[in-house]
């Protein structure tokens, strides 16, 4: 043994952290895909045994057959041509900003299910942008993003005040605000602000021409049902980046990450835990606020407010924040992911017969084994990887 192998620590002097070796990199990684694959494995189960003409039978090459028929529609619907691509796109855009926002509440130790709310709030600021607004070039519809993640922001730190002034929970003040979005929407609608002109429907102006995000692929010269997707992908992709700086590299989100894991430490450390909480909220919501403006300004609702554009999109940003782990890259692939289940579905169920709502057990079975890495480790045998295992967790009601 050399003298620098057995000299004693220096007092005061703080080890560094021992570098992530290869093996906890790889359970990062290898455990998401295997609960992927756990999944689809159920699902294949499932699906063969939903041909009931051949489970009669006791066809067991055609039940395999059916599973990969329907494996095989669902992967050509969703990246087999450009129509495909193009839907697995706008499917995947709202997911994946929406599951920024819960992505960032999580860092922060705060449980955001109030995407839905935030979108309706972000979508409404940027529909009012983009149908009073006209300008030079492309000014409208930057000023209409912008609208629309302020618009969110707002919302957002809505909860963030009432959880830090006065103790209420976020998940029952997101939840409760959604309703109240839910409804000053449809209000909204029916004013003559909003309404169109001769038209008693809950349906909005159209948006300004120089108000809409271009399209992808508009270079193609392909009808508008083959090239639906727009530039709202792009800037999610650079939201995904600007998460991930924020969360990485700013000192704003160390203190994120240090009020997520330890509130009392951070209090310790001289944070401001409800300055933290508003912000977080306020930031949470602007992505939020973002996927709402990008379906309007992008075609989605063909550029016009309606009481339900957002659907269920803030609810299944959950599921896609659990399954890409609250990481950027992450989040980004699981948005994708879900957003080809959705757009390969309907190919699925018009080629092989198999009912759509398989691909909603399949996705439930991807969030559950994700969320549940004890069992998908039982299942394949893989050791424990410390960390990289760690589900997401958020401060109870006394947080």
């Amino acid at each position: 043994m050399t003298a620098a192998t057995i000299a004693p620590e220096a007092p005061g002097e703080a080890r560094p952290p021992a570098r992530p070796g290869r093996f906890q990199w790889a359970h990062v990684l290898v455990l998401p895909a295997l609960a992927m694959l756990t999944a689809l494995l159920v699902g294949a189960v499932i699906i063969a045994l939903s041909d009931i003409d051949k489970v009669r039978d006791g066809d067991v090459g055609g039940m395999l057959s059916t599973v990969v028929d329907s494996y095989v529609a669902l992967a050509q619907g969703a990246f087999g041509s450009l129509r495909g691509l193009n839907e697995t796109i706008v499917s995947a855009t709202p997911l994946l900003l929406a599951g920024l926002a819960v992505s960032m509440a999580f860092k922060a130790g705060l449980f955001n299910i109030g995407a839905t709310g935030q979108m309706l709030a972000g979508g409404m600021a940027a529909t009012y942008v983009g149908f009073t607004l006209d300008g030079p070039l492309f000014l409208p519809a930057v000023l209409a993003v912008l609208a629309g993640i302020v618009g969110g922001a707002v919302w957002g730190a809505i909860v963030g005040v009432l959880k830090s002034r006065f103790g209420a929970h976020e998940v029952i003040t997101t939840i409760m605000l959604n309703y109240i979005a839910a409804s000053l929407t449809l209000w909204l609608l029916k004013t003559s602000v909003f309404q169109r002109p001769g038209d008693a429907t809950p349906v909005s102006k159209e948006v300004g021409e120089a108000a809409r995000l271009p399209r992808l692929f508009g270079f193609l010269g392909r009808s508008s049902l083959e090239i639906r997707a727009h530039l709202g992908f792009v800037l999610a992709l650079c939201a995904a980046i600007l998460f991930w700086w924020l969360i990485n590299r700013a000192r704003a989100g160390f203190e994120f990450r240090t009020f997520g894991a330890n509130a009392d430490a951070a209090r310790y450390a001289g944070m401001h835990p409800g300055r933290l909480t508003i912000a977080a909220m306020a930031i949470s919501g602007g992505f939020a606020g973002l996927a709402g403006a990008s379906d309007i300004l992008g075609g989605v609702t063909q550029n016009r407010a309606t009481p339900s554009f957002a659907g269920d999109i803030g609810f299944d940003a959950i599921a896609v924040a659990l399954l890409g782990r609250s990481s950027p890259l992450g989040t980004t692939l699981a948005a994708l992911l879900f957003g080809a289940l959705k757009a390969g579905g309907d190919k699925m169920r018009l080629e092989t017969g198999v009912p759509v709502d398989l691909v909603l057990v399949l996705r439930a079975l991807i969030v559950l084994f994700v969320a549940a890495p004890a069992l998908t480790r039982m299942i394949w045998r893989v050791r424990a990887g410390g960390s990289a295992d760690a589900t997401q967790t958020f401060r109870g009601w006394g947080g």
